[in-house]
């Protein structure tokens, strides 16, 4: 953990700031028992029979297996859409809207994560941007158009062999041309991503920027890696274009910050709770 000279410049941050951007990467939700995807091993960890076929993250995050195999596609992702509908998110996502709701010109959060927590913690939903999408919505594979539906309309629920991480049919369907649905998400090499959804949650969060960026904002950034650095890069970036905002970065692994910012080598649970009992 930090030391107190760390935590006390993170509450003073906090307690001065007018509004508060949460940048949130894979780490965040680690601490509510999400598994850890970081390289193979801890992959295979989660998910075993994957060490078996010798199919990392990188190569299931593949839009070619909803036509090639979508059994196993359906499996990886019916698998965790099930895990996140489950999980409960960490205290420490209540200590973020806490703070956000008591800032004068309120806050916004920008997510690489799919799973959803923000929402199931009580975010406003119309002030969250999920660059790469989101597991709860669904989208035609092929795609015959550009409709996104929720998983819970279309009343998903995946039955997946525990043995082998494959899902039993029937699979998702397109309700408009019977092809295989898949998630609502960015993979590797995909050309078929529907991103109209987190393109009118970019629109907001620019808009949002554009009115209290010239007053004093928070950037709490957690466990926001470098491996996908979308978070960090657009986190940093804000840094750099408004002076009145500053940075606290909280990485178990990977603090390193930029001169003047807040760095914290901690799990993301353990810092916010550290922060908010300086706060009172």
């Amino acid at each position: 953990m930090a030391n107190g000279d760390e935590i006390r410049r993170a509450a003073a941050t906090i307690r001065d700031a007018a509004s508060l951007l949460i940048g949130a990467g894979a780490g965040m939700g680690v601490d509510s028992g999400l598994p850890d995807f970081r390289g193979k091993e801890g992959f295979w960890r989660a998910y075993p029979p994957f060490r078996r076929l010798g199919l990392g993250f990188q190569q299931l995050a593949d839009p070619a297996w909803f036509v090639q195999d979508p059994e196993l596609a359906w499996g990886f992702y019916g698998h965790r859409l099930r895990l996140y509908r489950d999980t409960a998110p960490h205290a420490g996502f209540d200590v973020l809207r806490r703070w956000v709701e008591s800032r004068p010109l309120g806050g916004f959060v920008f997510t690489s994560n799919v799973d959803g927590q923000f929402q199931k913690a009580g975010f406003d939903p119309g002030s969250i941007v999920e660059i790469h999408g989101s597991i709860h919505y669904l989208q035609c594979s092929v795609p015959c158009c550009a409709d996104i539906w929720t998983a819970e309309e279309l009343g998903i629920d995946i039955e997946v062999d525990p043995d082998t991480i494959r899902a039993r049919r029937p699979l998702p369907e397109c309700p408009h041309c019977g092809a295989v649905a898949r998630p609502n998400i960015l993979m590797f090499g995909d050309g078929q991503w529907i991103a109209d959804r987190t393109g009118t949650q970019l629109n907001a969060l620019s808009e949002w920027v554009g009115r209290v960026g010239q007053h004093a904002m928070a950037l709490v950034e957690c466990g926001a890696g470098t491996a996908v650095p979308t978070v960090r890069n657009t986190v940093e970036s804000l840094l750099q274009r408004y002076p009145r905002s500053s940075l606290i970065r909280i990485n178990r692994d990977q603090a390193d910050a930029p001169a003047g910012a807040v760095s914290l080598p901690s799990g993301a649970l353990e810092a916010l709770t550290a922060i908010d009992a300086h706060l009172g």
